[in-house]
């Protein structure tokens, strides 16, 4: 069976789906065609539950973080792809708070330097936005690319993670120096 809910949240309405033991979907009130026949069919094929598992624990865990007191996420995950989309999708949950990587940087980090428009796609399908951290991603020269979730929302959670509106460079493991985008004093 399969089970969602609604969380109410500084950049919109949630939608949040679940297996009964994983969360499937995390998905905003967006009119983007994809958004909206996951959330059609979440909806048509489940029962609204929020106390089925692991729902309450997400929206707690998604409030700690709108609050500013989460930084990493701890919840069983559920994500549906082809394998290339899995590989991007992992690597994702590695960006740390408050830094972005470029498609490029991804790509490297999944061993295929050369994939970076694939890596922009299987991005793009990420349907667990936020935990699996999507709106981490920018293009190569600095500049935000676009977001499923919407533009205005990307540059919310970017802000809201540390973003000051410029990027500065860190080096960062062997990828080559993502991007903090915290300040530094």
């Amino acid at each position: 069976m399969n089970y969602f809910t609604y969380l109410d949240s500084p950049i919109g309405r949630l939608l949040l789906t679940s297996n009964g033991m994983a969360l499937t979907g995390l998905y905003m009130d967006v009119p983007a065609r994809d958004a909206e026949r996951h959330v059609e069919r979440a909806v048509a094929e489940g029962r609204e539950d929020p106390n089925a598992a692991p729902l309450p624990e997400a929206a707690r865990q998604l409030e700690e973080y709108f609050a500013g007191s989460r930084r990493a996420f701890d919840l069983p995950l559920a994500l549906h792809g082809t394998p290339f989309q899995q590989r991007v999708w992992q690597a994702l949950t590695e960006i740390p708070y408050g830094v972005t990587w470029s498609y490029g940087q991804l790509a490297k980090r999944i061993g295929n330097p050369n994939a970076s428009r694939a890596v922009g796609l299987a991005n793009g399908s990420n349907p667990i936005s936020i935990l699996v951290p999507c709106h981490r991603v920018i293009g190569a020269d600095g500049s935000l690319t676009g977001y499923g979730g919407g533009m205005e929302r990307k540059q919310w959670l970017l802000a809201h993670e540390g973003f000051a509106g410029g990027v500065q460079q860190r080096l960062y493991s062997s990828l080559g120096g993502p991007h903090d985008c915290k300040s530094r004093s």
